[in-house]
């Protein structure tokens, strides 16, 4: 669209153009009362997608403010490019998680791809090397439709297309499968990344008279109004939204990444910003509006790979590998010096002002003139109705009993073929998850860990969420997202600091569904709270439905640990025959939600498994502190399929050992239940005492020679299964869908 065809703002009010932009006729009132006039077009773009969900939270934001976002620990909580985090020494860990879930439903490889770009971005936009990758996706049934396989083998592509190129290693992730997800994929990707204190930038445009400089990949007409797409519901019409889907260059920001870690060593940089969602629209009104300056910016200047651009799109358009920075006033060519040298383009198109105005020139014209404050900040904040879904006090009132299974052996077999529990080497052996060199634990434990070079610490990653259990019970299932978490974390040997969250939910619109957003979110923010694990960040990211069915509640935690010294580096496989198997945490009749459920109805109901936050910090407390003794030899958290999928992933990992285990009680309960604040250990027989003494866990059985799994139900073998079986269904399970 030329410049000589956009419509008045005349026509743009009377023929209501800004509906089809995603402003409401209560926002473009509002927009024209902070205006005093009626808005242009551009400026009418920069309304609608600083005022989407994407980017302005507007329904969203009364939940976030539950949170816990601060901590002794805490160097940079929410408001940032990414969350940071002080590890001692003056150095601190950076990290974030976003979500691109509808560019990889329309365009799978390219959305999943963009959206491990724009993370890494986030990332070293705060002046931090990013070290490592992490990811949790959501697909529905492989078994289902080819579409779901296609998905799924493509978003697997795009990730590691893009990772692999950049040369930042993935090393971990999750991924479930449900039917609820069939239309509406998820792709939630996180960022860790490294920095020393004095190191760490802002996004903010300080310094009245500094200069505005855009640097990276020149600007095209992908991804305009990406923000706004990722505002709606998806529909059999949102394959014509495929043009809001970037296109990303791995090459390029491999480039642009270590211009900007050269030029933040600078003292000539006042401040840094990816243009992600939203582009030149949200970086420019962002950084003024922190600031509480302005920006005038001539964008006749911006380098476009695409003639006769007009306003309007230049400042919408996502195309990748771009950041908007601020200089020192006449130290521009020092900055244009360093990006010369990675072939990048650098050029000055504006300049700080001190109007806290956002003004946009083009070919001799203001073609917008907003307030920065109004773009960034004023958003309207809308504190949508909440109802109790009927489904939910029906499940709260049933009392599922515990499952008749005729065979334990073959229904642990079963269990370990569910795609959801079954071995991710498919997806994860396409992830160089090596480069570097300091990956020390690789995907497929508890948690990743990875080294900081030069110390004797590392750092431990996981990203956790059973969308089941959210989907039964918001609350609960809240706080046991942010305890599996922590849990992984401390069976690494870690100490867990924060958590960053991607919150994927339905429409915020259906009462229901902002029941499900508020409890979730008050689960989550109380075990944050005890576990002293504060929200650093994250992404929230709504209206992920298809043809008005939603997807399970699904707010996904990525948490961050500390292990303070190599030594203590923990797997979840057994080490040693003669070391002996230890239970911690009571183990209830608890089957809603759980896989032994869904395996055997093909759906789920009931009550989730419940959580006591205060056991589950006395067993994570007293776990972190027996490693840090030197007295584990393995620890590994009970998820789903309960004691005997965790035994099993124990002895598969265990390099050709087996295992002897004595249960009690409920066969089925012992062996499936999906009970809380549990953790399986090993442990050598002269720290037998110790430990004990230190934990309170339960004996339970003895790492063997022999390579089978032998589990013992009061005196009476239940299941005597070579361990070569049970790996064979576990790895087998997902390429065999596949093909």
């Amino acid at each position: 669209m030329s410049l000589m065809l956009e419509p008045s703002p005349q026509q743009i009010k009377e023929e209501e153009i800004y509906k089809t932009m995603g402003l409401t006729s209560e926002e473009f009132e509002m927009a024209e009362k902070i205006l005093g006039r009626t808005p242009n077009y551009t400026e009418t773009g920069l309304f609608a997608v600083m005022w989407s969900e994407h980017c302005s939270y507007k329904n969203s934001k009364p939940v976030l403010k539950k949170f816990p976002v601060t901590g002794p620990q805490v160097l940079q909580g929410p408001g940032e490019g990414a969350g940071i985090v002080d590890i001692g020494d003056e150095q601190a860990v950076v990290f974030k998680i976003e979500s691109h879930n509808h560019p990889s439903a329309i365009e799978p490889y390219q959305g999943a791809a963009t959206g491990v770009g724009g993370i890494i971005r986030d990332v070293f936009s705060m002046g931090a090397r990013p070290i490592a990758m992490l990811n949790s996706l959501r697909f529905g049934e492989l078994d289902s439709s080819a579409r779901v396989r296609y998905l799924f083998k493509e978003v697997v592509a795009g990730i590691a297309g893009y990772g692999n190129c950049i040369g930042i290693p993935t090393v971990g992730g999750e991924i479930q499968f449900e039917s609820s997800y069939e239309g509406n994929p998820l792709v939630n990707a996180m960022c860790v990344g490294l920095i020393d204190h004095k190191d760490i930038q802002k996004g903010q445009a300080k310094g009245i008279g500094n200069t505005v400089m855009y640097v990276g990949a020149k600007t095209g007409r992908d991804g305009i109004h990406g923000a706004t797409f990722a505002s709606e519901e998806l529909t059999d019409e949102s394959e014509k939204d495929r043009p809001a889907v970037q296109v990303g260059d791995p090459f390029m920001e491999k480039l642009l990444l270590e211009a900007c870690l050269e030029v933040v060593k600078s003292d000539a940089l006042v401040g840094i910003q990816d243009m992600g969602a939203a582009g030149l629209a949200s970086s420019s009104s962002e950084m003024a509006s922190k600031a509480g300056t302005g920006i005038e910016m001539n964008l006749d200047l911006v380098p476009q790979r695409e003639t006769g651009m007009t306003a309007y799109e230049m400042m919408l358009s996502e195309s990748q590998e771009r950041m908007l920075l601020v200089v020192k006033a006449g130290r521009e060519g020092e900055i244009q010096e360093i990006f010369k040298k990675y072939d990048l383009d650098c050029v000055a198109i504006g300049k700080v002002t001190d109007d806290k105005m956002l003004r946009l020139l083009h070919k001799g014209e203001v073609v917008a003139e907003i307030a920065a404050d109004a773009l960034a900040e004023d958003a309207p904040v809308y504190h949508k109705p909440s109802s109790e879904p009927a489904y939910y006090r029906e499940f709260q009132t049933m009392n599922v009993e515990v499952p008749q299974v005729e065979n334990l052996e073959e229904t642990l077999i079963q269990l370990l073929k569910q795609p959801t529990i079954a071995s991710k080497e498919w997806v994860y052996d396409q992830y160089d998850y090596m480069v570097r060199t300091n990956t020390v634990v690789s995907p497929g434990s508890d948690a990743a860990v990875v080294r900081v070079r030069g110390t004797r610490k590392a750092l431990a990653m996981t990203t956790d969420c059973n969308s089941r259990y959210i989907y039964l019970d918001p609350e609960t299932g809240g706080k046991i997202a942010v305890a599996e978490a922590a849990r992984n974390i401390v069976c690494s040997g870690a100490e867990p600091l924060a958590i960053t969250d991607n919150l994927n939910f339905g429409n915020p619109e259906k009462p229901e569904i902002f029941w499900q957003i508020e409890k979730s979110t008050d689960g989550m923010s109380e075990a944050c709270t005890v576990l002293n694990t504060p929200v650093i960040g994250g992404n929230v990211s709504l209206y992920n439905e298809t043809s008005g069915e939603a997807i399970y509640p699904t707010p996904v935690v990525g948490m961050v640990g500390l292990v303070k010294d190599v030594d203590h580096i923990t797997t979840q496989s057994f080490n040693e025959a003669g070391d002996l198997i230890y239970l911690l945490g009571e183990t209830k009749n608890e089957f809603g939600g759980s896989e032994l459920q869904k395996l055997l109805n093909g759906k789920i109901f009931g009550k989730s498994p419940a959580i006591d936050l205060e056991v589950e910090k006395k067993h994570q407390k007293a776990v972190l502190e027996a490693i840090q003794a030197g007295l584990v030899a393995s620890a590994h958290d009970l998820a789903e399929g309960g004691l005997g999928v965790a035994v099993a992933e124990s002895v598969i990992g265990s390099n050709g050992l087996g295992a002897k285990v004595h249960t009690e009680g409920n066969a089925v309960t012992a062996l499936f239940s999906e009970s809380q604040s549990r953790f399986l250990l090993t442990v050598k027989k002269e720290n037998q005492a110790e430990f004990e003494k230190m934990t309170g866990a339960v004996l339970i059985g003895e790492v063997t020679k022999e390579p089978t799994l032998q589990m013992v139900h009061n005196g009476e073998t239940v299941i005597h299964t070579p361990v070569e079986t049970l790996e064979s269904a576990w790895r087998g399970a997902i390429p065999c869908l596949l093909s």
